[in-house]
């Protein structure tokens, strides 16, 4: 089942801190309080926490991931103190072994200078997430992968936004990619990045991918479909059905190799290369053995290539 992540709902975050061991409390989303640390070892700090202003007057207790805690802890507002990584979730109950009233789950978050746990670097260059997109429609997914010692990181929150608009993402039913809708005009120039953040959560620890980018950027046309050949050394091609219309307006750039044969379009051994505009090509080579390999960019942004397609010739027989 997918789980629509309404980012709209997100609250504003409010923060304060605690001179000591410079500490940051910050509100995330509602009944989850975040505290931002310096380092894992040695922090310390008091969080004051409240059942709410309905239970003012009522005899509260509190409870800890379902636990009850010693000394008992009483009333409607309440301070607990934190050490390093031991958060957790605290309940507000009617009564000892009353009906449950309301909860707050107390977060940790180091700050980046310790590194990340949770999610594999793709490089340096492109961070944790991936993302991608077939045209300039506004859509857009993300993936990223969790490292295999926290396969129980789960996703808290996604965040989305350009320029204050916020972005409505929908994540997968493994919680390893969401698939983005932005609503502005698809064709209009793109003035303001992307600004996408993904809060992992695993146990009590919390972690925030934030990545930044315009649509232009992550543009990457699908693979060409139809390939074929005729008169045994053309080939052709059709434009990506999910590629801007007209194509005369948004146009592609193609770019043909051919490799000897049994070896792989990304092979820098090739016996022909070029780039070309029109969605056919005739191959001019000696060897009756080899693979012709085709993908497409546009043309006018010469963004991210499209995968390879790609036909094997043995003589008089064509694989496509």
């Amino acid at each position: 089942m997918r789980v629509l992540l309404l980012i709209a709902l997100c609250a504003g975050l409010g923060w304060s801190s605690s001179d000591s061991n410079q500490v940051k409390i910050e509100t995330l989303m509602d009944n989850v309080l975040v505290l931002r640390v310096p380092k894992r070892e040695g922090s310390s700090v008091y969080v004051p926490l409240t059942c709410g202003e309905a239970y003012q007057n009522q005899p509260v207790f509190w409870k800890k991931d379902g636990m009850e805690l010693e000394p008992a802890l009483q009333g409607n507002q309440v301070t607990v103190l934190v050490e390093e990584m031991d958060g957790g979730n605290y309940t507000c109950h009617l009564g000892p072994d009353g009906e449950y009233l309301n909860h707050t789950v107390i977060l940790i978050q180091l700050d980046q200078h310790n590194g990340s746990v949770m999610l594999e670097e793709i490089s340096s260059s492109e961070g944790h997430i991936h993302c991608s997109a077939l045209n300039y429609k506004g859509s857009f997914h993300c993936t990223w992968t969790r490292k295999s010692s926290r396969s129980d990181a789960t996703v808290l929150l996604v965040k989305a936004e350009r320029y204050l608009e916020k972005i409505t993402c929908e994540l997968s039913a493994n919680g390893s990619a969401i698939h983005c809708q932005d609503s502005s005009c698809p064709y209009k120039e793109e003035q303001h990045s992307i600004s996408l953040t993904i809060y992992m959560r695993s146990y009590c620890r919390l972690e925030a991918y934030t990545k930044t980018f315009h649509l232009r950027d992550i543009v990457r046309p699908a693979k060409l479909p139809n390939l074929r050949n005729s008169d045994g050394t053309v080939f052709s091609w059709n434009y990506p059905d999910s590629w801007e219309k007209p194509e005369t307006y948004f146009s592609l750039e193609f770019e043909v190799k051919v490799v000897p044969n049994r070896e792989s379009c990304h092979s820098d051994d090739f016996l022909l290369q070029n780039k070309i505009d029109e969605t056919k090509f005739e191959v001019n080579v000696k060897t009756k053995r080899y693979v012709f390999c085709v993908r497409a960019r546009d043309k006018h942004t010469m963004g991210l290539y499209s995968h390879w397609s790609h036909c094997t010739v043995n003589k008089h027989i064509v694989t496509c």
